[in-house]
């Protein structure tokens, strides 16, 4: 439009929006948490007025492409946590929570209540490394890291082959196919733990399996969970790639601001609404909201498609 306006003032404009939205991440919260499975994740977070401190956003979601969980909303929610990465905080964000919970091996979320469920596109990595580490020259001859690698292929394969199928079949298929692959990645870890150094880049991912091996099978007592946490991950990823930008918050309320913000954003691109229509047609209808109203209609699952 032609119209110049200082950075300070727009600042201020996203200051204030996020604070009108409160309510809606609170009903956000609320949606997510009556859910039967969510992932998490976390990142880091430069705040210019603390730097001795580094803080953390953390994720939290559930919906989208999760195998059989057609039927949950599609949330995506970032918690600005100030200088902390401790086990409080997915505690207190989901207090009383006792459904399944995609993660990777952190150990802050076994403080929670949620049923733990481990991500084999982790462990795979640690075996990726481990082929990575190996001398110039003698690459892809290590036996045990090729077993393993090759493992993680049919394991893969059969995710492949279900994906899309009804539950029941899901189900059946883990269970003729996924669980004795299992066993024979367990009896594999159990013996070459002894034969390999402890330090070593293999001996850190048989050990990361055999610690996480609870977690890492979990996927195989309910068809509609995952194989692995990628979903968490290409949910930060905008937060990520927004940091390489902008490179971090001047403040504790605007890093609270951009988790509000970012909230909204993600989970409306989640349910295939367009960002921008979608925060317009938030400031436009919240103040015509009245003391008792049910706002559930600004959810963006819900948001008029004529828009």
């Amino acid at each position: 439009y032609g119209i110049e306006l200082s950075r300070k003032t727009m600042s201020q404009w996203m200051l204030y929006s996020a604070e009108q939205f409160e309510f809606l991440m609170v009903l956000l919260k609320k949606t997510l948490l009556a859910q039967d499975i969510l992932f998490a994740d976390e990142t880091t977070l430069t705040v210019l007025d603390d730097e001795r401190k580094k803080s953390y956003i953390w994720l939290y979601g559930c919906g989208g492409d999760r195998g059989g969980n057609a039927t949950s909303p599609s949330i995506v929610l970032f918690d600005y946590q100030e200088g902390s990465r401790g086990h409080h905080c997915p505690q207190m964000y989901l207090s009383g929570y006792t459904g399944y919970l995609h993660v990777d091996g952190y150990a802050a979320y076994m403080k929670t209540e949620a049923k733990l469920v481990g991500c084999w596109a982790h462990a795979r990595r640690k075996f990726v490394e481990a082929e990575k580490s190996q001398p110039e020259g003698k690459k892809g001859k290590g036996a045990k890291i090729n077993w393993a690698l090759n493992w993680f292929q049919k394991l893969y394969l059969i995710e492949r082959e279900i994906k899309g199928k009804p539950q029941e079949e899901r189900h059946a298929i883990r269970s003729s196919k996924t669980k004795p692959l299992l066993d024979k990645f367990k009896a594999w870890l159990d013996k070459s733990v002894i034969h390999v150094l402890p330090k070593s880049k293999l001996g850190v991912a048989i050990n990361y399996c055999l610690n996480q091996w609870a977690k890492l099978e979990r996927f195989t007592d309910d068809s509609r969970l995952n194989v692995d946490n990628n979903r968490a991950e290409r949910s930060v990823r905008p937060f990520t790639v927004g940091r390489n930008n902008w490179l971090f918050s001047k403040s504790h309320n605007g890093a609270r601001a951009s988790a509000t913000l970012y909230s909204l954003i993600e989970t409306a691109k989640a349910n295939d609404c367009e960002p921008y229509a979608y925060l317009e047609y938030l400031l436009r209808e919240i103040p015509k909201l009245k003391a008792g109203d049910d706002p559930s209609h600004l959810l963006p699952w819900n948001m008029p498609r004529t828009l």
